[in-house]
């Protein structure tokens, strides 16, 4: 009987709760903006056009895969490609972020939204095709690609406010003054976000991760209510397909339960609470990606190494863990430190980080 390569039964292993020898490392965003190869091929190509065109995207998701050696791709999208390939009037502004045609204010605004459908998905998937390819010419060939969507409230919440918002309370009044027309729009979302994620999957990415950039702004109550069931139909595209499915939010650290009960196999976790508090939340019950400070990747390398293996030993609480940051790549960052946390994580045997720059609790 054969053994999977180790960079897949590592990552792979690890989301499955099954920890590897080494603990898998990958960044969220580490495809991008902090890659000076990211903005040669960008080069007179939209943001959106860069995630629709599939040679383009899937070569920008390989890059730090090439640069890092890290144990996972991400496929380079954005969250809203896929209301983009329903139809929904959207636009991403650079210093701004996406920024709709529309709000989608009330019943009747939710009823006209277009449905996504799984041939719309079509350059997502050829994109996918292009990256898995890509892939095994890399290295001994055998990393493994991640699929992503935002979840349901972010994207409800981008559409009601109609681009980028601190506080969300459009969205959120929205669903207490008509919680009928918010559920249509959650199920919309749930839909068109669990969509995305499945063409993804089903085009050859090996896991799934969804993305509530928004949540945060939740209350337990109003996301077990009004959020959680949404989450649970996006996650429910993907069921049958056997991929691990992994779940991260901002600021979600009152919410990791109830995020994890949506169906989540793997709970991500960001940089505001200690990474075994959060897995002391969960009971200790699903592995746990996170949660190093990204504000911390500018910080002299001493500081920083004592960081990563602080954030390292207390993941052992955990079943598995899997090192990423506690939110994505920040664009000014030295590409240079991101290759040294990987290395130096691929240097420390799991549950035996402690050493030299070690963090003790």
């Amino acid at each position: 009987m054969s053994s999977a390569p180790a960079s897949v039964s590592r990552l792979l292993s690890a989301y499955r709760g099954v920890r590897p020898d080494i603990t898998p490392v990958w960044f969220m965003r580490q495809a991008g903006r902090s890659l000076p190869e990211y903005h040669e091929v960008r080069k007179g190509h939209t943001m959106l056009e860069s995630c629709l065109e599939p040679e383009l995207a899937a070569e920008i998701t390989l890059q730090p895969v090439r640069r890092h050696g890290v144990d996972a791709a991400i496929f380079y999208s954005d969250i809203v490609i896929p209301l983009k390939l329903a139809g929904v009037g959207v636009e991403i502004v650079p210093g701004r972020g996406p920024v709709f045609d529309k709000p989608v204010r009330t019943a009747a605004d939710v009823a006209a939204l277009p449905a996504l459908t799984i041939d719309a998905l079509s350059p997502v998937a050829a994109g996918v095709r292009r990256t898995v390819e890509g892939l095994a010419a890399i290295g001994d060939g055998s990393t493994p690609l991640i699929g992503f969507a935002g979840a349901p409230f972010t994207l409800a919440a981008y559409l009601v406010e109609g681009g980028p918002s601190k506080e969300h309370l459009a969205a959120r009044t929205l669903m207490h003054s008509d919680p009928d027309a918010w559920a249509a729009l959650m199920a919309w979302a749930a839909d068109a976000s669990g969509l995305f994620l499945r063409a993804q999957v089903l085009a050859g990415a090996s896991a799934a991760q969804l993305f509530d950039s928004w949540a945060g702004s939740l209350s337990l109550a109003d996301y077990v209510a009004h959020v959680a069931p949404a989450s649970a139909r996006a996650l429910s595209h993907i069921t049958d397909l056997d991929v691990p499915r992994v779940h991260f939010g901002v600021g979600t650290g009152e919410l990791l339960p109830a995020m994890r009960d949506v169906g989540a196999d793997v709970v991500g976790i960001d940089w505001r609470i200690p990474l075994d508090e959060g897995i002391r939340r969960l009971g200790g019950t699903v592995p746990v990606q996170g949660n190093l400070d990204p504000a911390l990747l500018a910080a002299p390398w001493p500081l920083l190494e004592a960081h990563v293996r602080e954030v390292l030993r207390r993941g052992e609480a955990a079943p598995a863990h899997v090192l990423n940051l506690g939110h994505g790549v920040p664009p000014d960052t030295d590409p240079g430190v991101l290759t040294r946390i990987v290395e130096l994580v691929h240097s420390l045997p799991a549950r035996q980080v402690h050493g030299r720059g070690g963090v003790e609790a």
